[in-house]
């Protein structure tokens, strides 16, 4: 068999009405979504399926949403594809989507993993409510010209680059007037698009690290495994074995550059991957998989 990959989405990728079909169609999707809402203390599905759109894309809702649609979905490919679930050699998510591959790893329990994202979440949007933030999406443009504009953007507050998701796509966060200032500079200098991202804050950041202390008090509190299967950091985009490393790489990942154009690299020229599902919500991680590797198979999984 092909060596196997399974990528998990991460926040923005949400949209009302998922999770709605593979609640109605599939039992232990309906499970999931009843143990998330005994554990958030709100209905998560009736959320998902309703909205209002403003609710569920805010970070303390989106995050709890996707990870718990994502293991829904992977649910629906256990059913029809057992083999495929069962071979998998190796996982990733983007951002928040790591802590949905750590669940499928066996790395953390599905309860467990799901306060962690509630408190994740709602540190995140906290530290977004204190100070004026943002992001903007930089298209055509190489990293390290995008740093030169930040360098020139900032003046004396937090500019950065946030996320390197494939070629040529490069997202940046800061400070509100900040990002206001580098995206003038960004279309001088040759960029495609620049593209204000509609998210509560500055993620990725040291604005996040407001965000720090709840998260490493939460992952204090967990039990954390040695992952049955390879799981890709965000941070510096290798794998890792030793809880405490992990534990310490997901605080990290709130204030850090998510690598996954380099993580999908490794994946493929290091690990040798030669087939992708993406579980999940939307279809952002396949397209950004095909400007990495454009004859690389990805099947869609969709909650």
């Amino acid at each position: 068999m092909p060596k196997t990959a399974f990528l998990f989405p991460g926040q923005g990728a949400q949209t009302v009405g998922m999770g709605a079909e593979l609640a109605s169609s599939l039992p232990a999707a309906q499970t999931l979504f009843d143990r998330a809402a005994d554990i958030l203390g709100y209905d998560l599905l009736q959320l998902c399926k309703e909205g209002p759109a403003d609710k569920l894309n805010s970070t303390v809702h989106s995050q709890p949403a996707l990870f718990v649609c994502s293991l829904a979905a992977l649910e629906q490919l256990k059913q029809d594809a057992p083999d495929v679930v069962a071979g998998c050699d190796i996982t990733a998510g983007l951002s928040l989507g790591e802590y949905t591959a750590l669940v499928f790893a066996d790395a953390i329990d599905f309860d467990a993993g799901l306060r962690l994202v509630q408190t994740r979440g709602q540190a995140m949007q906290d530290a977004s409510d204190a100070v004026a933030s943002g992001m903007v999406s930089i298209l055509g443009m190489q990293r390290e010209a995008i740093e030169k504009l930040c360098d020139e953007a900032r003046e004396d507050e937090v500019l950065q680059v946030a996320n390197l998701l494939c070629p040529g796509n490069i997202v940046v966060s800061g400070n509100s007037t900040a990002c206001e200032r580098i995206t003038p500079l960004a279309e001088s200098a040759g960029a495609m698009k620049v593209i204000p991202l509609a998210v509560a804050g500055a993620f990725h950041t040291s604005l996040m690290q407001p965000a720090v202390d709840r998260l490493t008090g939460a992952l204090a509190e967990v039990e954390i495994r040695a992952p049955r299967i390879p799981v890709i950091s965000n941070v510096d985009a290798q794998t890792h074995s030793d809880p405490a490393e992990i534990r310490s790489l997901l605080v990290q990942q709130v204030i850090s550059p998510v690598l996954w154009e380099t993580s999908m690299k490794w994946l493929i020229d290091d690990f040798g991957v030669e087939q992708c599902y993406e579980i999940g919500p939307g279809k952002v991680l396949r397209g950004l998989l095909k400007r990495i590797a454009r004859k690389l198979p990805c099947e869609s999984v969709q909650a």
